[in-house]
């Protein structure tokens, strides 16, 4: 366990040398405080395209403060996803072809140490990411739209981390045993594959991963009382991080370290 935190140190301070603990969050707040901004203002922007027939700008209606807020949140599931998917494709991928994964493994710390301080260096930036985008996406949304309950707010903003970080968890899977690229792009096609799927069959995928987001969405628009208890969703996500966490590990330790 302390070469475990011995490595997630070293990776924190990586980070933070990237200045990727500084960008990313700037990029999930500026997410977040777009949509309701641009929401807000739609009918000056309307209004300033003067191709716009008069009916359009008549019939508009300001959307409620639970749908801009869900909007905001659906942001992250396409940029914000791919700007953490491009962060993470590096982590294991790198560092088994510039040699210093077998640098590290040959010092007493394990493949599963190894992985999760990695895993765990993933999860630290997605939570303050997300973190500050949520509450950027709230304060403007309270101050133009309306107010939200904050109870509902952290409910949904928890079920779109799990999201993200199962996709995370794919990227971290595949860098163990492929290149950046192809580790990115596999897990960014896995996680749309989920997604599709949910939509077209929702009945049929409900219990997947993939439904957390539309699990977030009705949180916000209707209410904890509507949505219910659906713990399947959760639990199939946190068995796929696990499988995932898991099957990176077993790769680090089985496949021979490239020189």
């Amino acid at each position: 366990m302390r070469n475990t935190w011995i490595v997630y140190q070293k990776e924190m301070l990586e980070t933070a040398r990237t200045y990727k603990l500084i960008w990313i969050p700037v990029v999930f707040i500026l997410l977040g405080a777009m949509q309701p901004i641009i929401t807000y203002y739609m009918p000056e922007i309307l209004q300033a395209a003067n191709n716009v027939p008069q009916g359009i700008l008549e019939g508009y209606v300001m959307p409620g403060a639970g749908t801009v807020m869900s909007q905001a949140l659906g942001q992250y599931s396409t940029i914000g996803i791919l700007v953490l998917v491009l962060v993470a494709m590096n982590s294991l991928s790198g560092e088994r072809y510039n040699g210093s994964a077998e640098l590290v493994l040959s010092k007493p710390v394990s493949p599963a140490g190894f992985v999760i301080a990695k895993w765990a260096g993933l999860f630290t930036i997605l939570f303050l990411a997300l973190g500050l985008g949520v509450a950027s996406a709230l304060y403007y949304t309270e101050q133009l739209i309306g107010s939200l309950p904050w109870m509902d707010v952290v409910a949904a903003a928890a079920l779109y981390g799990i999201w993200l970080l199962c996709a995370l968890s794919l990227t971290l899977l595949f860098s163990a045993f492929l290149r950046a690229p192809a580790a990115a792009f596999l897990s960014l096609l896995s996680s749309a594959g989920m997604a599709l799927a949910d939509s077209l069959m929702p009945s049929w995928f409900q219990w997947t991963p993939a439904a957390l987001p539309g699990l977030s969405a009705r949180l916000l628009s209707e209410g904890r009382e509507a949505v219910g208890v659906n713990l399947s969703p959760c639990l199939s996500a946190a068995l796929l991080i696990l499988f995932c966490v898991a099957g990176a590990s077993t790769l680090m330790g089985r496949n021979k370290l490239p020189k």
